[in-house]
């Protein structure tokens, strides 16, 4: 075929492959699921491709960080089927997910600095002031009594049983650790992690540790929203490079 990265515009799959780290196999999946345009052929079959599939392969690598690989997978689609507007939609969306998980952060740091300031929540009718039962727990939270059960199961509340009834009662710690819980699941943590950090909670008999956590969360979000910044930059340059493509 002649020509490789560095001296031409024909490139087999295996010049595409290695500029960018891949396998051949996963360049030809690409070009398969539509993320690449598809290839011409050679005389014998072979694939050729072009600095327009490098352009695209660059986009398409720079986008995952950001957006995911399925919304990466699904604007590069879009661009290459000619709907750029479906495209720019599906970023829109994800730069829309990205604000409101930065709200929903603002959100669990306010409610955990209320922890220490928000008066003891009223006694409901347990046996013990500042206990609950789960019916007024659940609604307090703005839950079902079946999501705090299933939050038991994993281990991020584990109330007591009251002795004459063998109803569910929630101390204050429970009643803590399922406001915890309930906030770190709205910011996207999953029942693992967040039975994880309950249980630091309770060890260092505080919320200290939830430090780390909420400054592992804005180091995410940011690394997110600067992959985006980079995902933008190499699906404009893609563009363009379609834009100059003769037929693309």
């Amino acid at each position: 075929m002649g020509r490789n990265l560095q001296n031409g515009r024909r490139l087999r799959p295996v010049d595409l492959a290695r500029g960018h780290g891949l396998s051949t196999q996963a360049v030809r999946n690409y070009e398969e699921a539509g993320i690449l345009p598809p290839a011409a052929r050679t005389a014998a079959g072979h694939r050729a491709y072009t600095p327009l599939h490098s352009a695209a392969l660059r986009a398409f690598l720079a986008l995952v960080p950001g957006h995911g690989h399925r919304t990466a997978a699904s604007v590069m689609r879009a661009v290459n089927e000619g709907a750029a507007e479906e495209a720019f939609r599906l970023i829109d969306e994800s730069h829309a997910q990205l604000l409101d998980d930065r709200r929903t952060l603002g959100a669990v740091e306010g409610a955990l600095r209320d922890l220490d300031t928000a008066p003891p929540v009223e006694a409901a009718v347990a046996s013990t002031p500042g206990d609950m039962f789960i019916g007024p727990l659940a609604a307090r939270l703005g839950i079902g009594p079946a999501t705090l059960r299933a939050w038991e199961q994993a281990g991020l509340v584990r109330p007591q049983r009251d002795p004459r009834t063998g109803y569910r009662v929630y101390g204050e710690a429970d009643v803590r650790d399922a406001r915890l819980a309930h906030q770190l699941r709205r910011g996207g943590y999953p029942l693992e992690r967040i039975a994880a950090l309950i249980a630091q909670v309770r060890s260092a008999g505080g919320l200290e540790p939830l430090g780390a956590a909420l400054h592992d969360w804005h180091t995410r979000l940011s690394a997110r929203g600067r992959s985006m910044l980079s995902g933008a930059a190499e699906l404009e340059a893609y563009l363009r490079e379609r834009e100059r493509e003769p037929g693309a």
